[in-house]
Order: C-alpha cells, then structure tokens, then sequence
C-alpha cells in the first residue's frame, strides 16, 4: 500500500519554529507584514489583522510548496526524503550550536550536518525557489525542484571559510526571531528595499555577513575572513576567490563563542531579520515583533557601525595555508583564501603584507568600539588569554589619550 502523500510543506521547518517557542505555550505570535485585504460582494474592503496567535505546525507552510506533478500522479518524494533527511541530520546540528560552550565532536559532526541544512533552508523557501526560478530560467515547477537538490550547497564553500560566531541575548529582555527567511544576508549597502523580488545574489560580497538565528537565546554570524582582516573593504567588492562546491576544511577551534549582546544589539538583528522577510515574522513575545519601536532609527547603512557583528579580530588567527596529509602519501593544500598552488595568486605575499597591516589596525579599531562590552571565548584557554591581554595593553596605552577625548 502507497503512503499516503503530505500536502502541507512547511518551508521553515516545524521543530525549528518549535525552538522560538515561550516556555510552556504551544503558539508563536506571528505577524503578516502584507496582509492580504478583502474584498467583499458589497464591494466593501477589509484588511486581515496583521498579527496572529498560530501554532508552528501552522505557520509557515504552503499547500504542495515541493510536489512534484506529472501528467497523471503527484509525488511529495521531495518534501519526504530529500528534506526529511537535511532536517533529521540538521535538527541536532543546530542545538549544537545553540548550546556551544567549547570544542566538543559533537561540534565537528554538527558542522558537517549545519552546512547542508543552512543550504537548503536559504532556497526551501517560496522566496528561494522564484530565485532559483529566475536565475536558472526553469520554466516548469519541477525543473526548479530539482535544480534546488543540485543547487542547495551552493553556499556552503563560503560559509565554510568564514569566521565564525555564536552571540548571545541571555542578558537581553528581547530575544531572537524566527522569519520566513530565516539564514539571511546583511550587507550595509544592499539596501533590503532597492532588492527588486526575489532578490540579488548578494553571497559573494565581501561584506556580506550571513545571520541564523539557532534559538531565541544564540545566533550564528558568518563573516567573511577578508572583510574581517580588513573592515576597510568596500562591503559590495568581491571577496577573494569567490566560488562554489569545492572542499574547505575548518577548524573548529577557531569558533567564537559566549559573547552577551546587549538589548539594543539583539533589537539590530531582529530589524534585520524584519526588514529582510518577504511576509511573516514570528517571536515567543509579541512585543518582539516590533525592534524598530525601541531603536533610534540608526539606518541600515549603520547597524554595524559600533562593529557589533564583528568577531573578535584579536581571536583571528593570520594563517597563510592549509595542508592536509594522507595514509597513501598524497596531500591536499590550499592558501587562506583556498586558492590551489598552480594559481598565480596563490599566498599572494602582496595581499599579505596589506592585509597584516590592515588587521592591525581593525583590531585597535574593535578595540576601542567594543571596549568594556562582553568578550568571545575560543576553545583554546591560551588563545583567549593571549588575546584579550592584548587588547588590554593596547586599551591602557591609548587610555590618557582617549580620557582627554
């Protein structure tokens, strides 16, 4: 006997929405940032309420989003296998994460599985296919189907050789959101409103910072290593070697991690998540639902300015290559910004002795936009030690200086 098709497809998954959740309720408060108007026989007209009390397994779903159709059968394989598999294997990922305290295998098992899932959840989404849709020119709805099954890691080289940060809104009476576009791209001049639906291929930007929410508590930010060994870098450049599908290897020590976000910095994401839905938000509060009403209305172009999504430049370690040997005899290596040894520009010492200048001065520049606000932790103790009194030492030699600021 066939099993029986499934016909609502949720485009951000159930148990992710779940972990939005107030403790002890069983609804979000979502929020329609269109809502549809009515128009009735009369000719009267009336718009829906915008917000909602819904419970996840209603929100954020479309009838038949990833059924395939043929001329005289439908087929949900997709909604069963292809995302059933990334949201078994991504579901842990993502609480690894979201718990972070240290290196752990857990960690490096969850990269493997968080990667693919933050994939597919960027072109899952009604906004990501007509993406897919227009940029691969499938006209048919099962072409772009399978085109998002061939196309889902595209992102995943860049977010592998990026920094890598945990945040934390503990300390903040605001928390986290979820939104229809839940792994979202903040570059402060790509203005969300200049972005003519579905949007720009906005990933290869070196300043391009990537932002999922893992739970109301913790959020992913992925910057790319470039922008942050030089902040100078016009945020709409391409980043060095920009490129798809290729093996990248990580180091999982290097992951920041534990840095508190005050209730203003927590109010900064969550508008970015806002401004970058395409229709619904959704919050444990209703009062989260609306950062913009306890923020001074800094602009997009200047959320970052105080470099608040920034990892700490001083727990960045200036590594040129990367090698990898095997039991056969053969090797694998590449330089920071994975280029291969046949490349001209490969270890390009140029770029090098730039950059070395440019990260010391990004430092002192972190140094004094971030000083007395809550640091990030790596797994190595002596790292951290190591890095934080440096940051120290440079504070206290510019300390008469900026006192008589």
């Amino acid at each position: 006997m066939a099993s029986q098709q499934s016909h609502k497809h949720h485009y951000v998954p159930e148990w992710y929405q779940k972990r939005f959740l107030s403790s002890g309720e069983q609804q979000l408060h979502l929020l329609d940032l269109n809502p549809p108007t009515i128009q009735f026989p009369s000719g009267a007209r009336k718009t829906k309420p915008p917000y909602r009390r819904m419970s996840p397994s209603q929100c954020f779903c479309d009838e038949d989003l990833y059924m395939l159709r043929f001329a005289k059968s439908d087929n949900d394989i997709i909604e069963r296998q292809f995302f059933g598999t990334v949201d078994k294997k991504g579901a842990p990922a993502v609480e690894v994460f979201d718990k972070i305290i240290g290196f752990s295998p857990d960690i490096v098992e969850g990269h493997r599985h968080i990667l693919p899932y933050m994939g597919a959840q960027r072109f899952r989404t009604p906004r990501g296919l007509d993406w897919l849709k227009e940029r691969t020119r499938a006209g048919h709805k099962n072409a772009v189907l399978m085109m998002m099954q061939r196309w889902f890691q595209q992102h995943t080289t860049m977010w592998g050789e990026g920094v890598w940060e945990v945040v934390c809104a503990t300390d903040s009476k605001t928390k986290f959101i979820v939104s229809d576009n839940p792994v979202t791209f903040y570059n402060q001049v790509l203005y969300p409103t200049k972005n003519k639906y579905p949007g720009i291929e906005e990933w290869p930007q070196a300043g391009t910072r990537t932002i999922f929410p893992l739970g109301p508590e913790s959020c992913l930010v992925i910057t790319h290593m470039q922008y942050v060994r030089n902040p100078q870098t016009k945020p709409d450049e391409l980043r060095v070697n920009a490129r798809q599908f290729e093996m990248v290897l990580t180091y999982m020590g290097n992951i920041q991690y534990g840095r508190q976000l005050s209730e203003e910095e927590v109010l900064k994401i969550n508008l970015i998540l806002k401004l970058k839905a395409i229709r619904h938000i959704a919050a444990g509060k209703r009062e989260w639902l609306y950062p913009e009403r306890n923020l001074r209305a800094p602009g997009w172009a200047n959320l970052d300015n105080d470099w608040f999504l920034m990892p700490n430049p001083w727990k960045v370690p200036f590594s040129s290559q990367l090698m990898v040997g095997y039991d056969d005899g053969t090797s694998w290596t590449n330089d920071d910004y994975g280029r291969k040894p046949w490349d001209p520009n490969f270890k390009d010492p140029k770029r090098r002795e730039k950059e070395w200048k440019s990260r010391v001065q990004a430092q002192r520049t972190w140094s004094k936009k971030r000083a007395g606000k809550s640091l990030s932790r790596v797994y190595e103790a002596l790292k951290n030690n190591s890095a934080d009194h440096q940051m120290n030492e440079y504070l206290d030699s510019i300390q008469p200086r900026r006192s008589r600021k």
